[in-house]
């Protein structure tokens, strides 16, 4: 079947799930657990969306990254997480816009393919580094987004009961377990990002760390998520001091990002001097 069928018919399945979801759990006035033929149902697209988000990074000899990849790979990552977690946590309110944002960027790839490598990206240690990267920049965005949302959340619980969209959602207690199993294992992501890219940075200019921004803001970044998963650990810190410490972490990953991106465009594209 060629790709671009791949891609329309995990879009079709994608949204399809989001409508059956949003119309039983956002529009009811009850929100029961999904039911075992559902997480059956979600793994049909989240399949074919596995193997378009492999043949993208490791079925060419001709690697291509753009911003349509990135945000294929990042909501790969929350339907997988939320397929996961949904099996210990009540996160029923949650399928519905995850799958609608995945159903949005699944076909993106296809859409907005992005610009070719250089030779130099067909290796696999730049591949794997480029797959780690993009995997801990996705755990960390949607643990942004979790923040976000749960700041939203902690306002309006402020201001009254909780109503409209709003409703729909898990509890606070429950997003923030969510929120730091995803810090967790993006931390550990960004640890194995950082040392492979040290790895060919060793290969590519000689020496393991070149002090630019991007390594300098990762660095920061990778300090800002330990510190905050210490806190956790030994001050059990939550609420509003979580919060912060997440969106800092992501703001200094999000200025590493704007740096590697740059350097990868360079390294992509002239290849190697």
């Amino acid at each position: 079947m060629p790709a671009i069928l791949l891609y329309g018919v995990a879009f079709l399945l994608y949204a399809a799930l989001a409508f059956h979801f949003w119309r039983t759990r956002w529009r009811g006035a009850s929100v029961p657990r999904v039911a075992p033929w559902e997480r059956a149902a979600i793994l049909a697209p989240f399949a074919l969306h596995t193997w378009l988000v492999y043949d993208m990074l490791w079925g060419h000899s001709e690697l291509r990254f753009g911003f349509g990849q990135a945000l294929s790979v990042m909501l790969w990552l929350a339907v997988l997480l939320y397929w996961i977690e949904s099996r210990f946590l009540p996160l029923e309110g949650m399928q519905a816009p995850v799958l609608a944002l995945a159903a949005l960027c699944v076909p993106l790839p296809a859409i907005f393919p992005g610009f070719t490598s250089s030779p130099y990206s067909h290796s696999i240690e730049f591949r794997l580094h480029l797959t780690l990267a993009m995997l801990a920049y996705g755990l960390f965005t949607i643990a942004a987004l979790h923040a976000l949302l749960m700041t939203l959340m902690e306002r309006r619980l402020h201001g009254g009961p909780v109503a409209g969209p709003f409703t729909g959602l898990p509890p606070l207690l429950t997003l923030e377990q969510l929120l730091f199993r995803a810090i967790l294992a993006g931390f550990v992501l960004l640890t194995l990002t950082l040392a492979t890219g040290m790895m060919n940075s060793e290969r590519v200019f000689g020496q393991a760390i070149k002090f630019t921004h991007e390594a300098v803001f990762g660095v920061a970044s990778w300090l800002i998520f330990a510190a905050l998963l210490a806190g956790r650990y030994f001050y059990g810190w939550r609420g509003r001091i979580a919060l912060r410490w997440t969106l800092a972490g992501f703001v200094a990953l999000l200025l590493a990002y704007v740096g590697s991106r740059f350097v990868l465009e360079v390294i992509l594209r002239r290849g190697l001097a």
